[in-house]
């Protein structure tokens, strides 16, 4: 198996020297060098992505709170992290976020190729337990004359807006919309992770923050539970009584 992987570093030696070491081993795939999280989070959204090499102390968004984002957003298993720094006291905090290793700087080949094999054998640990493939974990949807990958893992609830389907997604991304019907897009959406609540409403049950008798709250967006969806709504419940 060989594991898609970006690197993100603000510092061009740091950066250069980790991009150096994925591309001279063997069972990884550079896909992506950046300079700073904000750019590698817009790659996260574009292709599937195994593993990231992450410094922290980084501007704008740093390295912990783009593995928050991954974390929140339900991806943790699919894209795994390798915080690499010069700061010890980050440790707790990495595996706080699920992180896979921790590389202190400065590390060499062989640090890097035992956390780079541990990441191997996770993935291969979760194709022999049959968990679903990585390439089953997102559609493509007609929009701006093209089609677009959207991640389930990034959306948060789809809606029904006269002709059109607006898919709303994980901050910091804009909302995804495509001339077509809901039950398409629902067709197209697991049904173990997706749940049609009302006519013009599917959510993603693991982005749902709370319900109430007649409506679920996902972040600051209430949605209402239609009458022809109250068994579908019993059964959310039913996961939490």
């Amino acid at each position: 198996m060989k594991l898609n992987c970006i690197t993100v570093d603000d510092e061009p030696l740091a950066l250069n020297l980790i991009s150096a070491f994925v591309e001279q081993t063997p069972f990884l795939d550079l896909k992506g060098r950046f300079g700073n999280a904000v750019q590698a989070l817009q790659a996260l959204h574009e292709q599937t992505i195994h593993l990231i090499f992450l410094d922290i102390q980084m501007p704008d968004l740093n390295g912990m709170e783009l593995a928050r984002v991954i974390s929140q957003s339900g991806a943790s298993l699919q894209t795994r992290i390798v915080f690499t720094t010069a700061y010890n006291q980050f440790a707790v905090e990495g595996y706080k976020v699920d992180a896979l290793d921790y590389l202190l700087k400065p590390f060499g080949y062989d640090e890097f190729l035992r956390a780079a094999s541990k990441a191997k054998k996770y993935f291969e640990v979760l194709q022999e337990n049959g968990v679903g493939e990585v390439a089953e974990n997102y559609m493509f949807v007609k929009a701006d004359y093209k089609h677009i990958r959207v991640d389930f893992d990034a959306i948060t609830h789809v809606e029904s807006v006269k002709d059109y389907v607006k898919i709303h997604l994980m901050p910091p991304f804009s909302p995804v919309v495509t001339l077509s019907s809901l039950k398409s897009i629902e067709e197209k959406l697991p049904q173990t992770r997706f749940l049609r609540i009302h006519r013009s409403f599917i959510v993603a049950v693991s982005k749902v923050d709370s319900v109430s008798k007649n409506s679920v709250q996902l972040g600051p967006v209430e949605i209402p539970v239609g009458e022809l969806y109250k068994d579908a709504f019993k059964t959310l419940l039913a996961r939490w009584i």
